[in-house]
């Protein structure tokens, strides 16, 4: 996606110089998969509508989902220092800039969040949206709870799949919601969720097993950091193959609900198609 990777590098040229701003650049601008922009204009091209109508809202989506990246890296969190192939925000510049570029991203997510429709009701509906998958009752629960799980055996898959229910799929669901404001389809903003769910939780368990089967190299972040940090993970809850049983299980479910909505559904079976085969 080069014309949206101008347009990242673009949000930058007339900002003021800082040191903050060259670490928010570092780690927003190292592309990383674009799993989430990619969900977005894959909707919006399902719809019959061009990508560029996305922009805005993708980079706000990215901000938050980089920002949380930046955080998630920390020493006080989960401690890593490889992230995109490269090192980690705290490494290449200092823990106290680190927290300011995950800061200054989330709040210049805002920014964009609130410029991405003309529309004003769409574009206040679009900020919602951002707010609550990223925040204290999304996102943040979902890491919240994984903190907390560390070190603990949790006995029941449910709780695992509601810890990524948070802690991935609320970011994974936002793109598909902000497309279908974007479309002006409300009606299917219900069902958008449901597939993002899901979606979500399978990009989850993907991640568990890669982190134990793939090397660093490959994931351009530190290969079994989730055993070193005492994660509870599916694959040390149920092991590698029935942790893909349970991925291939929601793919499958997320198709399905994809087949009963009336858009033109190649984008996003394409894009599907793709995360099934990811190795990284």
């Amino acid at each position: 996606m080069p014309e949206f990777e101008q347009y990242l590098h673009n949000l930058f040229a007339q900002r003021a110089s800082s040191k903050v701003k060259d670490a928010m650049m570092y780690s927003l601008l190292n592309q990383g998969k674009r799993i989430r922009p990619k969900l977005l204009f894959a909707v919006l091209r399902a719809y019959g509508l061009k990508e560029e109508k996305g922009y805005c809202a993708a980079a706000a989506i990215e901000m938050i989902h980089t920002y949380s990246l930046i955080h998630d890296d920390l020493p006080a969190m989960d401690d890593d220092t490889l992230r995109r192939g490269r090192a980690t925000c705290h490494v290449a510049f200092d823990e106290a800039t680190a927290i300011l570029a995950g800061d200054g991203l989330l709040t210049m997510a805002f920014e964009m969040s609130a410029s991405a429709s003309d529309d004003a009701k769409t574009a206040l509906a679009i900020v919602t949206e951002c707010a609550k998958a990223a925040g204290f009752e999304g996102m943040i629960l979902g890491q919240a709870r994984d903190l907390a799980a560390e070190g603990n055996t949790l006995q029941h898959e449910m709780q695992l799949r509601e810890i990524h229910a948070y802690k991935t799929g609320k970011l994974l669901s936002l793109p598909l919601v902000c497309g279908a404001l974007l479309a002006n389809r409300h009606g299917d903003i219900e069902q958008w969720r449901q597939i993002g769910a899901l979606i979500g939780l399978f990009f989850q368990i993907q991640d568990d097993v890669l982190d134990v089967t793939a090397t660093s190299e490959q994931l351009g972040k530190n290969a079994g950091s989730d055993a070193s940090n005492h994660k509870a993970t599916y694959v040390t809850l149920l092991g590698i193959e029935e942790a893909m049983l349970r991925a291939n299980a929601l793919y499958d479910e997320a198709q399905s609900l994809l087949q009963r909505m009336n858009i033109h559904k190649e984008p996003i079976e394409e894009l599907l198609a793709a995360l099934l085969q990811r190795k990284h």
